[in-house]
């Protein structure tokens, strides 16, 4: 999928650039470009140098060329840091679809292109992005950066993950975002996409993992991803199926209205559980079904997200 390509083509993607500046005001404080400048890695323009200011900045290779004394000014450092996560296991490959594309997402689709869509909007404020991205394994950690080579190196990465076909198959997301959480030094914004499946059913060592995440003062969001009308309410023909764990490998026969009503209830007590813990923790729960319209989930939450403290 060419995520850039798609992006232009979400009919409502524009009113996410308008209201970027609004939304990621109530992140954290200060986001917005400072008017005044110090060092850091972004270079801005060289200013004449005056006397009795400081020589540190003074660019003597210019005054090589020019014989005049000139200062580099450098953008002063963000304060919002945003480092996305995403779950890059089976389960996230579901369900099978053929060429991705914007109208034609499956969960790991869809989290690649919001992760794309929220670069370019953080991208232009030059706030600063980090990615981390786990299976069975921790498979790639960037810290934040606000460059043009990162952004460019992380949409790479972003596009090579929309296109692979064989994920890992098991994963233990508690495991990682323990991980993750102990990398994030400085406070950020992090932003989860997983469908919150994982191999063991041990949901309190994944509810103990989210609230790592806010150990730092961090703001979380989750954006839980799921196809709705199967994950969640097992809408199937009533016709003799196999049904396959696509990260344990373990399948079971039956005809889905049999187990219908036992799976809603077993699900719908899980969704209610994480929905409870996220208000808990003071994360921001965002359910996603891939479903849905992609600008429409994108611009929701944007909106929303101005009123989320």
């Amino acid at each position: 999928m060419e995520l850039q390509s798609e992006l232009h083509k979400a009919s409502l993607f524009q009113n996410l650039e308008l209201l970027a500046g609004q939304v990621v005001e109530g992140f954290i404080s200060g986001i917005h470009k400072s008017p005044f400048h110090g060092f850091s890695a972004e270079f801005a323009e060289h200013k004449i140098y005056n006397k009795g200011e400081s020589t540190k900045h003074i660019d003597w290779k210019l005054f090589a060329k020019t014989d005049k004394l000139y200062t580099k000014r450098y953008e002063e450092e963000t304060n919002l840091r945003c480092h996305m996560i995403l779950d890059n296991s089976a389960s996230m490959y579901y369900p099978e679809v053929g060429a991705l594309s914007l109208k034609n997402l499956n969960k790991i689709g869809f989290g690649v292109l919001a992760i794309a869509a929220l670069m370019n909007i953080l991208k232009r404020q030059r706030d600063a992005v980090g990615l981390s991205v786990y299976s069975d394994q921790y498979n790639f950690y960037s810290s934040e950066k606000s460059s043009e080579r990162h952004h460019q190196m992380l949409l790479a990465i972003l596009s090579g993950i929309s296109q692979e076909t064989k994920p890992a198959k098991q994963t233990e997301t508690y495991t990682y975002l323990h991980q993750i959480a102990e990398k994030i030094k400085r406070r950020s914004l992090i932003v989860l996409f997983t469908d919150m499946f994982q191999t063991s059913e041990d949901n309190g060592q994944l509810f103990e993992a989210l609230r790592h995440l806010k150990y730092n003062k961090h703001e979380v969001v989750l954006f839980h991803i799921m196809d709705k009308e199967t994950e969640y309410s097992f809408d199937f023909e009533n016709t003799p199926k196999r049904f396959l764990d696509v990260e344990t490998g373990s399948h079971i026969d039956l005809y889905a209205d049999s187990v219908k009503e036992a799976y809603e209830k077993e699900v719908g007590s899980y969704f209610a559980a994480l929905k409870l813990k996220c208000a808990q923790y003071k994360i921001k729960y965002v359910e996603v079904d891939v479903k849905d319209s992609f600008s429409l989930i994108m611009n929701t939450f944007m909106v929303e997200r101005q009123k989320f403290t």
